[in-house]
């Protein structure tokens, strides 16, 4: 027979562990359009989300350029619009909980590709880490996609 003050430990152990696996949730998703060969789009526009007041603009600019892709200051004559949402939440402090990106037809706004990241508190990333997860899964990610996506 199990003593009360072993139940009580086992209880707390229980209680413990779900409370910190709810607090560890973890997302990391891509896709593309199957006509959408990403190896033909070098040259891209973000545009700033309305309600963006951290910046996640000039970090997406920024991992893009790391990529050797080109950023223009316009939509005019580019290959691609960039579209995102960063939502953020407060643990303690204000971290990135998640952030959606979608590669847009400058045409017809057409979403070519997107991905999205979303991470809690106990697995957040800095924003940088959570813009290079999303640009990574959408360009690099191995998966059945469009013509030729992977670089």
């Amino acid at each position: 027979m199990v003593s009360n003050s072993k139940l009580t430990i086992l209880v707390l152990v229980l209680l413990a562990s779900a409370v910190l696996n709810g607090c560890a949730v973890n997302r990391a998703t891509s896709s593309v359009d199957q006509t959408t060969d990403l190896s033909q789009l070098k040259t891209f526009y973000v545009k700033k989300y309305e309600e963006d007041k951290r910046g996640t603009d000039v970090v997406i600019r920024a991992k893009l350029e790391d990529f050797g892709l080109s950023v223009r200051e316009s939509s005019n004559d580019v290959d691609a619009v960039v579209t995102y949402v960063d939502k953020w939440f407060w643990d303690i402090t204000f971290y990135m909980l998640e952030l959606t990106v979608t590669l847009r037809d400058p045409k017809t706004d057409f979403p070519l590709a997107s991905g999205n990241s979303y991470h809690t508190s106990m697995t957040r990333k800095s924003q940088e880490g959570m813009v290079d997860e999303v640009l990574t899964n959408i360009f690099f990610s191995v998966q059945t996609q469009g013509a030729g996506n992977a670089k």
